[in-house]
């Protein structure tokens, strides 16, 4: 990967990254199932007029829609209206990994490998320990740490998705573009939320909210709906149309590091050792599931030739 690439492949997860400091600051002025409603109603239009509709069933685009709308950021931008520090978002998220081997198992009968058991065991317990459910001080809420992993697990279930619309597509000699999925599911995912925040957020809550909106609610929107998700999504399914996936995909685990790192210059996030300690542990399980430990070629290399 040259230079310039580079750059914006770690701008990308550095933007992505940010995206949970900036829901939080978002969340502030707008009720979170508004804001994921109207952060995705504007990733749709205009966009839907430029890019064209991907290679996928409407099946695919509208289960996608669901699962990553409605499902993760749903979620998602509840569990950190509730309390779940944007930092620690970041990183209790990308358990979606695990939910990922956890369907492909069983819906695509894929196996499951030693090195994702250790990943995950590594990663659930830095889990309980982000979590501080030991019982020490600044401990995250369990409903917040739930709505985080249940977000988690509705991205694992998109990624199922975006798999059979891939071999979908792939059988007929197209190929799926990311992008398009991304931009043409966003249809999806505004009226079921609106229609949620109608029931749990109240018609007169919304009212008020749209009347008073302020520059970092606009900013928040338009961060959101803009940066990362057209722009992310643009940016990096360029990125995989030029480069091997391997090199790419990697850079991904970069996202928690960028939101710890937001969090704590833009909220003053302050988390304790024992929550440190546990994004560690939650990293290392996703390095350890992806990629595994190559300890036999080191500690036993090759005597032959």
């Amino acid at each position: 990967m040259n230079h310039k690439d580079l750059a914006i492949a770690l701008l990308v997860v550095t933007v992505w990254g940010a995206n949970f400091t900036v829901i939080r600051l978002g969340l502030d002025g707008i009720p979170p199932l508004l804001l994921a409603s109207i952060r995705f109603l504007l990733a749709a239009f205009p966009a839907v007029f430029f890019i064209r509709r991907p290679a996928a069933g409407l099946g695919h685009v509208v289960a996608y829609g669901l699962t990553v709308g409605v499902g993760q950021f749903g979620c998602l931008f509840h569990a950190i209206a509730i309390g779940m520090p944007a930092g620690v978002a970041s990183v209790a998220l990308q358990s979606q990994v695990f939910f990922t081997f956890l369907f492909a198992a069983i819906l695509l009968r894929e196996q499951v490998r030693p090195r994702q058991v250790a990943g995950l065991v590594l990663s659930l317990a830095g889990l309980y320990l982000v979590g501080n459910l030991s019982g020490r001080t600044a401990a995250v809420s369990p409903a917040a740490l739930l709505l985080t992993l249940a977000a988690a697990a509705f991205w694992g279930i998109s990624n199922i998705v975006v798999r059979k619309a891939a071999t979908a597509a792939t059988a007929c000699g197209r190929r799926l573009d990311m992008l398009s999925l991304v931009v043409w599911s966003a249809l999806i995912p505004p009226v079921p939320l609106f229609l949620l925040s109608l029931v749990f957020e109240s018609p007169a809550a919304i009212a008020t909210t749209l009347a008073d909106l302020d520059g970092k609610s606009l900013f928040a929107v338009a961060y959101l709906a803009f940066g990362a998700t057209l722009f992310g999504y643009g940016a990096w399914s360029s990125l995989l149309s030029r480069h091997p996936a391997n090199r790419v995909a990697p850079l991904s685990l970069l996202v928690p590091v960028t939101g710890l790192i937001a969090a704590r210059v833009v909220l003053a996030e302050h988390l304790t050792v024992t929550q440190w300690s546990g994004c560690l542990l939650v990293v290392a399980g996703l390095v350890v599931a992806s990629f595994g430990i190559p300890l036999r070629k080191r500690l036993f290399p090759s005597t032959s030739g």
